[in-house]
């Protein structure tokens, strides 16, 4: 066993001292070591529970003849960082957390680990860490938040920010936005809605690095502990069988994954976190593997932002296993870490609500929830989540609204400065320019709230929340400040978006365009400690925002 390198022998006496002293016995010594990634705390929602989890896998750990050793990740609560400084160090905790996993397990030696993740980038993360480290690994996503409740009427934290987006267009007031601030999120869990992390679940279960149901049962169920305790049990067994991350996951695993990301419509931020976890397994996915696969699997089930549905509805439909059997045609059978196939798990599952997963002939879109776009804006590409923008916008032609940052935009928003027929751009807040790309769900909800998201459209190098709906899109790349054209707009410039046709352009000539890419650029942001060193790493979001 790989733990050998720090049990076994008379020169290990000094590390078998040590691990006495955490109350290991001699009869220990002989089993595997199993770490356990707990990103536990108790200002993240979706983390706040994750103890119970964990000690529900450390139970299954030592029944299945394991010995467990738990050790804490960090955590970021995008909504909590959102619209402020903090936004910028959350896309670079992705790579904070693959570097924690990696430092302990190598550290000393375990023979495999448990991921007890759940939210936006601590998934990708942890994931990133499986393919980079190749020992045996499994995913416990700490499962969905129930939506709130006001009125009868279904609430999530997407309403809370949209009531002030209606409140500062004077149809809300200041009580009405406080009862939704107080309903909205009832309790643990990751954010009700088919937002990033719950996104990153469902595609977690479906490249089958984790337990069948484990993406949509809810934090709150007594399903999630007893799937906990298995995950525990199971990875166990993963080590005696000797299967690693690597011998499972294959480029079809992640074609599988993007396939169930358009059909049910997933976050943007899929665009920046499958390229960067398959880059860890020796895998090349890009933006346009997204857009092949986008234009050929329907989007099946509308959740939150887009539709009225949250991710308990789509567990009470039949979960990811029922999402695989409506696609079974359209997948490729892979192994998973139950240790059977992706048709197998398709073949046994049942389809409980043809409402809300609908039949392939009855979509709810003709093509997937995601589309990449390209143009002269956006040689390299960029993302939106189209299957949460209305007919009205899918072609749009507007007067460019220029900014270099997303406070200058929010302000101008909320001042009432954007009007019908504006595109908004926010540019030098892509990797390198935030750094750290920050998400921007304030601006977007703010023109959602308002009533404009059928009139405005925003376009940004940097990125979105999973809960951002209408024609909002993000990663244009290159970035502005990497010399992207998003730096050549000028306002009132024209701009032509183009969903269906996936363009997305500013009318302007080529030689125009290089004149103005000539013109001295901004100074960037000063910053300091790891963001000054991540932007010295991290490549551009059309590469998954990968450090390199």
């Amino acid at each position: 066993m790989r733990s050998d390198t720090v049990k076994k022998g008379l020169a290990k006496a000094p590390s078998r001292s040590l691990l006495r002293a955490c109350g290991l016995t001699d009869e220990d010594m002989d089993k595997p070591f199993i770490g356990i990634a707990n990103s536990f705390n108790n200002i993240v929602p979706g983390h706040i529970h994750l103890d119970r989890l964990v000690e529900e896998v450390r139970k299954g750990i030592v029944e299945a003849g394991g010995v467990p050793f738990s050790f804490g990740v960090p955590a970021v609560c995008d909504g909590i960082a959102m619209g402020h400084a903090g936004m910028r160090f959350s896309l670079p905790s992705r790579e904070v957390i693959a570097d924690c996993v990696e430092v302990m397990n190598n550290a000393h030696t375990f023979d495999g680990w448990v991921g007890v993740t759940n939210c936006d980038k601590v998934t990708p993360g942890m994931l990133m860490a499986a393919g980079r480290m190749n020992i045996p690994a499994i995913m416990l996503t700490g499962g969905p938040m129930e939506a709130g409740s006001l009125e009868g009427e279904k609430k999530d934290l997407q309403s809370v920010f949209e009531a002030l987006g209606a409140h500062n267009a004077g149809n809300a007031t200041d009580e009405e936005v406080l009862a939704v601030e107080c309903a909205a999120c009832p309790g643990e869990g990751s954010c009700s809605g088919l937002f990033t992390a719950n996104t990153m679940a469902c595609l977690t279960e479906a490249m089958g690095m984790s337990l069948t149901g484990c993406a949509t049962s809810l934090a709150t169920s007594e399903r999630k502990l007893e799937i906990a305790r298995a995950t525990g049990r199971r990875i166990v067994e993963l080590v005696k069988e000797g299967m690693t991350p690597r011998s499972m996951v294959t480029r079809g695993s992640f074609i599988n994954a993007i396939t169930v990301d358009m059909a049910i419509g997933g976050s943007t931020n899929t665009a920046l976190h499958i390229p960067a976890v398959a880059s860890e397994f020796g895998i090349d996915i890009d933006l346009k593997v997204f857009d092949e696969v986008s234009r050929t699997v329907p989007h099946l089930t509308s959740l939150r932002p887009g539709g009225p549905y949250h991710i308990a509805d789509l567990d009470r439909a039949g979960g990811v296993p029922a999402v695989l059997k409506r696609l079974r045609s359209m997948l490729t059978d892979q192994m998973t870490v139950n240790g059977n196939g992706i048709y197998d798990i398709a073949d046994h599952a049942t389809i409980d609500d043809p409402e809300v997963l609908r039949p392939l002939d009855r979509p709810f879109h003709k093509e997937g929830g995601i589309a990449v776009l390209y143009g002269n804006l956006a040689p390299e590409g960029s993302v939106v989540k189209q299957s949460a923008v209305s007919e009205k916008m899918m072609h749009f032609r507007g007067r460019a609204r220029v900014f270099n940052a997303e406070d200058a935009a929010a302000a101008a928003i909320t001042s009432k400065k954007i009007v019908k027929g504006d595109v908004v751009i926010i540019r030098y807040e892509g990797p390198k320019g935030g750094p750290g790309m920050p998400e921007m769900l304030y601006p977007t909800s703010m023109i959602a709230g308002m009533g404009l998201s059928d009139d405005v459209a925003l376009i940004t190098d940097g990125r979105f929340s999973g809960a951002t709906r209408g024609p909002c899109i993000g990663h244009v790349s290159p970035e502005a400040s990497a010399g992207g054209p998003i730096a050549a707009v000028r306002e009132g410039d024209e701009i032509v978006i183009d969903i269906p046709a996936r363009r997305l352009d500013v009318n302007i000539s080529d030689e125009e365009m290089a004149r103005r890419l000539a013109e001295p650029r901004p100074s960037e942001r000063e910053v300091s400690g790891m963001l000054a060193k991540y932007r010295k790493l991290v490549t551009s979001a059309s590469l998954g925002a990968v450090c390199r």
